[in-house]
């Protein structure tokens, strides 16, 4: 959902970063859903993204299932 939410806004993966202030690798793992961002990175994410409070959850719910 992350990566669908930032092709629609027309970022790229590194101008994620940049926004976030994160390295690319960190922003790839996330934009890929292979790691849940810090609660600081998640607030940034949810602004940057217009993210409502539906998909965060969503987003949330499905990262969280998915931990080992």
């Amino acid at each position: 959902m992350i990566k669908e939410k930032r092709k629609e806004k027309n970022y790229t993966q590194e101008k994620m970063s940049e926004l976030l202030g994160i390295s690319l690798r960190q922003y790839v793992r996330i934009d890929n859903e292979e790691d849940l961002p810090r609660r600081d990175i998640l607030k940034a994410l949810i602004n940057e993204l217009d993210l409502s409070n539906e998909e965060i959850g969503i987003y949330i719910r499905n990262m969280t299932e998915n931990i080992p």
